[in-house]
């Protein structure tokens, strides 16, 4: 998470599970600092390109290091910057059915025709949205092609005093492709602060609220239906069975609400814990799961595949985007930003 965010997460429950976290939520929670938590010990970062390229590095015992314009590009890992409409070969939703009794591996429940367009690529996320004139400076500069911003949710924790519908629509005829994320209520058994929690006895209708807002917030913001919206939902104790069972009962209502206005539904969580849970569901042919999945993972490894900590089956066909570093300080055209780096092979917003 960026420097002025929020306050730093305790990093004590999952530095145990060699996994640093971080997200742009409104309070601490359990787990490392938010998006900008790299921290010693962990895989050295990924040094994007300016061509859109990137190079997993091997782990060291030191911090990723902040990339510079002049970043060499590697054929080791490539990601470019592409966007096609999910109805087309390369973006297409494979469907999950399974005859009962089946025996292939599950995969993402999404047999949908949905047109969201598909962004392949590097991305960022920041808490606040950047000024238009940061966004104007790096785009072509930087190896980045799309930026998530947070469009909502009662426990979104910065002002967002850029981002209007005019700045979406600006940014995007300057070729940027947006991912929008919705801070929703958080885990009943999460150990931070967030002051909004799932509602343990009636996940559902609450979930389905807080999808109804969030597509309000995507629409006033100029982002149409087609658009994916990515539920954002911060670590939480993944021992706890009953915690899990009501924050799936939450993405469920979220799900259907977006689902049901035309939105695709997408889901940012951590490959411990709360991505874990939701992956298990699927697994488990648990209906009105999410269509995409942006997961945590703090390896430096900029991709969606080799990474990809649940079975391969899972969210296959352009539904993946992996937060791979956290808190690096860049400059681009002029203009440093702190952010954290995303491998992206996903669906994205439409605006227009």
């Amino acid at each position: 998470m960026p420097k002025a965010r929020m306050p730093k997460r305790r990093v004590a429950m999952l530095a145990a599970a060699g996994l640093l976290i971080g997200t742009c939520a409104a309070v601490a929670v359990a787990g490392s600092s938010g998006d900008n938590g790299a921290a010693a010990g962990t895989a050295q970062a990924a040094a994007p390109a300016a061509d859109g390229t990137a190079v997993a590095a091997a782990p060291t015992g030191e911090a990723a290091p902040s990339p510079s314009g002049s970043a060499s590009a590697s054929a080791s890992a490539s990601a470019s910057a592409s966007a096609t409409p999910s109805g087309s070969p390369t973006g297409a939703r494979p469907s999950s059915a399974a005859p009962s009794g089946a025996s292939q591996a599950p995969s993402a429940p999404a047999a949908r025709t949905d047109t969201s367009p598909v962004f392949t690529g590097l991305a960022f996320d920041t808490c606040t949205a950047p000024a238009l004139s940061v966004m104007t400076a790096w785009h072509g500069t930087s190896p980045y092609g799309a930026a998530a911003v947070y469009i909502g949710g009662r426990n979104r924790g910065c002002a967002q005093p850029q981002l209007t519908a005019g700045w979406v629509k600006a940014v995007t005829a300057g070729g940027w492709r947006l991912i929008p994320l919705y801070v929703g209520a958080q885990a009943p058994c999460q150990s931070g602060a967030s002051p909004y929690r799932i509602d343990a006895a009636n996940p559902g209708p609450q979930g389905t609220a807080d999808g109804q807002d969030a597509v309000a917030k995507a629409g006033a913001l100029g982002m149409r239906a087609g658009s994916a919206i990515y539920l954002d939902v911060e670590a939480y104790n993944a021992s706890d069975a009953a915690c899990g069972q009501a924050v799936v009962g939450y993405v469920q209502g979220f799900t259907r609400a977006l689902r049901q206005a035309g939105y695709t539904a997408g889901f940012y969580g951590y490959a411990s814990s709360s991505a874990a849970g939701i992956a298990k569901a699927v697994e488990q042919r648990t209906p009105d799961l999410p269509d995409a999945v942006w997961y945590a993972k703090y390896d430096g490894v900029a991709d969606t595949t080799s990474s990809f900590p649940f079975g391969a089956g899972l969210w296959s066909g352009h539904r993946r985007g992996h937060q791979y570093v956290v808190n690096q300080k860049e400059t681009y055209g002029g203009s440093a930003l702190t952010v954290d780096r995303d491998a992206w092979d996903g669906p994205v917003a439409v605006v227009g």
